[in-house]
C-alpha cells in the first residue's frame, strides 16, 4: 500500500499519537463539567436554567477564542498553538481555587470560559493538524480515528464525575424513599458546611487536572514537530473569509456543527435531570452518561471501519435519522424505557462532530484551513446557546401534562433534523460533482 492511502504515515506516528492525547484532555473536561450543572444546582440552591450558565460559559469561550487561536497558528505554528491553549487550560483549572474559596458560581462560570479559551486553541489546532499529517483522501477516517481519544478522555471524566466527585457531595445525601432531596430545608449552618465541602471536592479535581495538563505541556514543549502550516506566505484573511463564505458546503457545515454540539451538550447534560424525574441519585444516574458514553465510543469505532464501504455523508444521513427516532423516544416514553432510548442516542452521535468537521473542510484549500477550521471550533457555541433554553423549559415542571424534562428534548430532535438534512444536501453535491 503506497503511502499516499496510508491513514497515518510513518514519520508522522509520534506526532500523531501527541496529538491524539488533547482529543482526550478536552474531553475529560467536557465530561467532567457537564454534571457539575446538576451538582451546582443543588449545592448553590439555582434554577435548572441559571445552573446551565455553567455550560453558557464553558462553550462561550470557544466561541470567544476560536479566531484568535486560528490567527494566532497562522502568523506562528501548530506547536506554538498548542502550548498556549495547554497553558490557558491550566490556568482555567487553577482558578478553581479561588471560586472555591469564595463560594461563588460566578467565579467557577469564570474559571471554567477562561479553561475554554485553551480548549479553543487546542481544538482549532488539533483538527486542521490532524487532517494535515497525510493524503486527503484519507483525512476524514484520520480525523475520526484520532476523535476515537476523545470519547475515551469524556469516559475518564464521567467516571471521576461518577465514582469520585458526585458520591461524595454532602448536598445529594438528602434524598428521602421517594427520591426527593431536602438540601434546601437544612438550616442555615448545615447547608454552609455542606457547601464548603462539596465545593472544595469539585476545586480538587480540576487542581488534578490542572496539574495533568502541565504534565503534557511539558512532554509536547520537548519534542520536535513538523511544520505543517505556512508561515513564511503572507495570506490575506479578508479574501479567505470571502472564499469561505462562497463555498455552501463549507458554510452550511458551520451552521450544522452548530446544532450537533448544542445537541450534544443538551443529551448530555441533561441525562442526570432526565433520571432525577424517575428518581434516581445524582451519582446513579452520572453511571447512565458513562453507558452513553461507552456506546458513543464503540460505535465511533464502528463508524471509522463503516467509511471505508459506505460514503461519509450518507452515514451521517443515515445516523442522524437513527438520533432522532432515538430522541422521539425520550420524549415520548415516560419511564425507563425513555431513559433507554436517551443513553441510545450516543450511539448515533458518535460520527457527528468530526465527519461534519472533515466535509466543511475537504473542499477549502490549505491557506484557509486554520481559519475555516476556526469558525467549526466557534461554532460549539451551540453548546453555549442551546443548553440554558432546555434548562429554562425543564423548569416548566410539566407540559400540557407531560414531563418537561421530556419535551425539552424536542430542541436535540431539531437539531439532529438539521444535522440529517445537512448530510442529505452534502451528499447530493458530492453525486453531482461525480456525474459533472
Amino acid at each position: 500500500m503506497g503511502n499516499g492511502s496510508r491513514l497515518v504515515e510513518r514519520r508522522y506516528l509520534l506526532t500523531f499519537i501527541l496529538i491524539t492525547t488533547l482529543f482526550a484532555l478536552w474531553g475529560f473536561a467536557n465530561d467532567i463539567t457537564n454534571p457539575m450543572v446538576a451538582a451546582f444546582q443543588t449545592i448553590m440552591e439555582l434554577s435548572a436554567a441559571k445552573a446551565s450558565l455553567i455550560q453558557f460559559a464553558f462553550y462561550g469561550g470557544y466561541a470567544t477564542m476560536a479566531i484568535p487561536a486560528a490567527l494566532f497558528i497562522r502568523k506562528f505554528s501548530y506547536k506554538s498553538g498548542i502550548l498556549l491553549g495547554l497553558m490557558l487550560y491550566a490556568a482555567g483549572a487553577f482558578l478553581c481555587i479561588p471560586a472555591a474559596a469564595q463560594q461563588s458560581f460566578t467565579f467557577f462560570c469564570f474559571s471554567l470560559y477562561i479553561l475554554t479559551f485553551g480548549l479553543a486553541f487546542l481544538e482549532t489546532t488539533a483538527n486542521p493538524f490532524i487532517l494535515s499529517l497525510g493524503s486527503k483522501e484519507t483525512s476524514t477516517r484520520r480525523l475520526n480515528l484520532a476523535q476515537t481519544f476523545n470519547p475515551m478522555g469524556s469516559l475518564s471524566g464521567m467516571a471521576v464525575a461518577s465514582f469520585v466527585v458526585l458520591p461524595s457531595l454532602l448536598s445529594d445525601q438528602h434524598r428521602d424513599a421517594a427520591g426527593v432531596n431536602h438540601f434546601s430545608e437544612l438550616d442555615a449552618a448545615t447547608k454552609g458546611f455542606e457547601r464548603i465541602q462539596d465545593l472544595a471536592t469539585i476545586r480538587n479535581a480540576y487542581v488534578v487536572l490542572g496539574m495533568v495538563v502541565l504534565a503534557v505541556l511539558l512532554v509536547i514543549a520537548v519534542t520536535k514537530m513538523p511544520s505543517t502550516v505556512d508561515t513564511a506566505r503572507k495570506l490575506n484573511t479578508k479574501e479567505t473569509l470571502s472564499r469561505l463564505w462562497h463555498n455552501t458546503v463549507y458554510r452550511e457545515g458551520v451552521l450544522a456543527q452548530v446544532f450537533y454540539v448544542g445537541a450534544q451538550i443538551m443529551v448530555w447534560t441533561f441525562i442526570i435531570q432526565y433520571a432525577d424525574n424517575l428518581g434516581i441519585d445524582k451519582a446513579t444516574a452520572q453511571r447512565y452518561n458513562i453507558l452513553a458514553m461507552a456506546m458513543f465510543l464503540c460505535f465511533r469505532f464502528i463508524a471509522t471501519m463503516l467509511m471505508k464501504y459506505v460514503n461519509s455523508r450518507r452515514l451521517l444521513l443515515i445516523f442522524s435519522c437513527c438520533a432522532s427516532a432515538c430522541t422521539i423516544g425520550a420524549i415520548a416514553i415516560v419511564g425507563m424505557g425513555g431513559l433507554v432510548c436517551l443513553v441510545a442516542i450516543s450511539a448515533f452521535m458518535s460520527l457527528m462532530f468530526p465527519t461534519i468537521y472533515g466535509i466543511s473542510l475537504e473542499n477549502v484549500s490549505a491557506e484557509d484551513s486554520t481559519l475555516g477550521a476556526a469558525f467549526l471550533v466557534m461554532a460549539i457555541v451551540g453548546g453555549s446557546i442551546l443548553p440554558p433554553l432546555q434548562g429554562s423549559i425543564i423548569d416548566l415542571g410539566t407540559v400540557l401534562g407531560h414531563p418537561a424534562v421530556n419535551v425539552s428534548f424536542c430542541l436535540p430532535l431539531i437539531c439532529f433534523i438539521v444535522v440529517g438534512i445537512y448530510g442529505f444536501r452534502s451528499m447530493r453535491k458530492s453525486q453531482a460533482q461525480q456525474r459533472s
